[in-house]
């Protein structure tokens, strides 16, 4: 069957608006990241719990009301303590949207939570190939390294996340902890 020229026209006429809205919109998510991480390095200590807030729901979205809802699900699932039930809808996310970083770093908290680390190192690996200022995901990695007992490359990772995030909750004390510890193994 042959299609004719014509048709190609119109429904490619007809798609392009729809195309074009997608990628202003993404481009609009981006920008206003961009502008978010940008005020994140400059800012008090309150402020900057403002804007992370307005950072994770941003990472929150993943553009499908229907797997906005898979997340929350999985989200109240963890909360709830099961965390099978969770890694299952987040896994159901990862399989339609495998693009949607959150849905990444939310498997790899509650594969973490399940005590099952190398999954959960694995996950955080795809977050940030996706989202590489994903200070949630490293600040994750670098409780993982701190578990296992491998104080010098939490260190190395929570500084990384500090890089990003400046003000990241339990990050600074982390730091001075391990350093504190680090020293006293000098002596």
């Amino acid at each position: 069957m042959r299609v004719r020229p014509g048709i190609l026209n119109r429904i490619v006429a007809a798609l392009l608006p729809l195309f074009l809205t997608c990628a202003m919109a993404m481009a609009e998510d981006q920008a206003k990241l961009d502008d978010l991480f940008t005020r994140l390095k400059s800012a008090g200590a309150d402020e900057a719990g403002r804007i992370e807030t307005e950072i994770w729901i941003e990472w929150s979205k993943s553009g499908s009301p229907a797997m906005d809802l898979l997340l929350q699900r999985g989200r109240d699932a963890m909360e709830m303590g099961d965390n099978l039930q969770a890694i299952e809808h987040f896994t159901a996310i990862i399989d339609h949207s495998p693009e949607f970083a959150e849905a990444w770093n939310a498997r790899a908290t509650a594969y973490f939570m399940a005590g099952e680390f190398g999954p959960s190192i694995a996950d955080i690996a795809q977050v940030l190939s996706l989202n590489p200022r994903h200070f949630g995901a490293l600040s994750g990695l670098a409780m993982i390294f701190e578990q296992s007992g491998k104080p010098e490359r939490a260190l190395e990772v929570y500084k990384a996340a500090l890089a990003i995030h400046p003000h990241l909750q339990g990050a600074t004390e982390a730091v001075e902890r391990l350093e504190a510890e680090a020293e006293g193994q000098e002596l």
